[in-house]
């Protein structure tokens, strides 16, 4: 008598797809975030002063704005990421949650608990964004 494990497979290309794209949505916000607040920390200033125009997040990219400049590129990436994550949260979050939920016996445990946390911290970092405080960071982003 034999017994063969059934294997079930599940779309692993995507859900690994799916959690970085959640978690670099995220790491984008974070990295504002600690810009904003390390920019109006070492400048001595608060809120009101940040949206002045004086202290623009372009200007912490060294070496300028050319083309060729790899932090100019790094800065382009976090911008294009933390613009997307406000629009991409909500449906990157409900196809992870019906992703872990329809693939529960096929999932590993840690890419079920990495599709729920990224699902959970996307919605909680949406909501976050547009908080009174957080709302004038977004406005010197934009700026």
């Amino acid at each position: 008598m034999t017994s063969v494990a059934q294997v079930t497979s599940y779309p692993w290309r995507a859900v690994r797809a799916l959690i970085v794209a959640q978690f670099a949505t995220i790491g984008a916000f974070l990295t504002v975030l600690l810009l904003y607040v390390g920019r109006m920390t070492s400048a001595g200033v608060g809120p009101a002063e940040m949206l002045s125009g004086a202290y623009d997040p372009k200007d912490m990219v060294p070496f300028g704005m050319a083309g060729l400049n790899p932090f100019l590129w790094l800065y382009a990436v976090v911008a294009v990421l933390y613009l997307t994550g406000a629009v991409l949260a909500p449906p990157l979050a409900i196809v992870a949650v019906a992703l872990a939920a329809r693939e529960r016996e096929a999932l590993p445990r840690t890419t079920r608990s990495l599709l729920l946390a990224g699902a959970v911290g996307g919605l909680l970092v949406l909501v976050a964004r547009f908080t009174p405080p957080l709302l004038d960071m977004h406005r010197w982003w934009l700026d």
